[in-house]
């Protein structure tokens, strides 16, 4: 497989704070100038995905299936209190393969800049797509375990 990298993200905040205020972090998708035509049309919509590279990920990250959902510790648990579950039941950057997907409000488009606010990606992080959020992306009905639960109230 070849992916190409078609922008970078951009944040003015370091890499903690990132991690602290992950999913309401302000900042610029700069799509590089080949691609720029790749961007038209998609200024009407409100929200997109920006499928990316963990860029900062650690190769032993990639062999890792089992991980604790971190984020819960800014609640007050104690890790011991943390569920342990694969990989693919979290956001978690430790993965078989470091892709990350994230949905962002796109503000404004300048050009080839996207001004988007919802980021929990780092400065510099590779984008290898975009994609528009459409209506039909919509669960009208779900589930989610209970410590989810507790990650939403840590972020309010």
């Amino acid at each position: 497989m070849e992916f190409k990298v078609v922008g970078y993200v951009h944040v003015d905040f370091d890499d903690e704070y990132v991690k602290q205020n992950a999913g309401a972090v302000p900042g610029r998708v700069e799509i590089l100038p080949e691609y720029e035509e790749a961007l038209d049309g998609v200024e009407k919509y409100t929200h997109i995905f920006i499928i990316a590279v963990f860029h900062k990920s650690k190769p032993e990250y990639r062999s890792l299936l089992k991980v604790k959902p971190r984020r819960l510790l800014r609640m007050g648990l104690r890790e011991d209190e943390l569920p342990t579950l694969g990989v693919f039941s979290t956001d978690s950057p430790v993965r078989p393969n470091p892709i990350a997907l994230t949905l962002v409000k796109l503000v404004r488009r300048e050009r080839n800049v996207l001004f988007v606010e919802g980021l929990d990606l780092f400065d510099g992080t590779p984008v290898i797509d975009i994609k528009p959020y459409r209506p039909d992306y919509r669960a009208e009905n779900y589930g989610y375990p209970d410590w989810v639960k507790l990650d939403a109230r840590a972020s309010i």
